[in-house]
């Protein structure tokens, strides 16, 4: 079902950029990464990424308001995560730190909040036996 695959998309997005934190705080934290920064800013390499720029999503979703916010977002939460890095490779742990504690984890809490909004919105339009999200 469309709506089931939606939301297990959406749940392993939230839990893999959740370890986003995770990665970026080791790389800030050891002075080093394990992505180089212009391969973190790239908002279509991750698995969550290659399904929201996919094939699978019909015009309808890509169209709704979820999708749109989604979609900036997530580019927006990858554009910080490769300047955390790119400070980290310069050897500015100060600059990665200030990046992450600010605009970083802020921009991440809004896309998981975001996440479990449109999955909310799922989840009420398949209750409704729609299966598809409900505007608003």
């Amino acid at each position: 079902m469309r709506t089931q695959n939606m939301i297990k998309e959406i749940n392993d997005a939230i839990g893999a950029h959740g370890m986003w934190k995770m990665r970026l705080r080791t790389a800030i934290s050891s002075g080093a990464g394990d992505v180089h920064s212009s391969t973190a800013r790239c908002d279509d390499k991750c698995a969550f990424g290659k399904w929201l720029y996919g094939p699978t999503l019909d015009a309808d979703t890509r169209a709704g308001k979820p999708y749109q916010v989604i979609r900036r977002l997530h580019a927006e939460f990858h554009q910080l995560a490769g300047d955390v890095l790119a400070n980290v490779e310069k050897g500015n742990q100060n600059g990665a730190e200030q990046i992450f504690t600010g605009p970083y984890v802020e921009k991440s809490e809004r896309l998981v909040l975001g996440l479990t909004k449109w999955k909310g919105e799922l989840l009420r339009g398949s209750a409704l036996g729609t299966g598809t999200p409900l505007a608003g």
